[in-house]
């Protein structure tokens, strides 16, 4: 059966920063709803590009040869193999669309690591 989905619901189901939610599926890829604030852990991801899309706040993706700010409405693909950091100095909530298989921190197991993905 199929079902829309309201971003701004699911968005308010959750309060935890760093914590990806499952809200749709494409193929072998997830859709992912997080909410950040601070600064992430520097990682890559070997096999895996991920597609960063800002729906409210805003974000810096920290890599290594520069820095991309991020602003809603705004999105950035991260090729596999590159290290990044994401860091918002206010909470930001954002889209993910990655592969199923994608750790949240990549090659880089950390206290904010999340390996099983809860669904909303």
């Amino acid at each position: 059966m199929l079902q829309k989905v309201n971003i701004v619901e699911k968005l308010g189901l959750f309060q935890e920063h760093w914590s990806p939610k499952i809200v749709g599926e494409v193929e072998n890829c997830q859709v992912k709803l997080v909410k950040f604030q601070g600064e992430f852990v520097w990682h890559s991801h070997a096999d895996e590009d991920e597609m960063f899309l800002v729906v409210a706040g805003s974000f810096v993706m920290k890599l290594r040869d520069g820095d991309i700010p991020l602003s809603a409405g705004e999105f950035l693909i991260v090729p596999k193999g590159t290290e990044h950091m994401p860091v918002a100095e206010e909470e930001v909530h954002v889209l993910l669309f990655e592969p199923s298989t994608t750790l949240n921190t990549g090659n880089a197991v950390s206290d904010k690591s999340v390996a099983e993905l809860e669904r909303i």
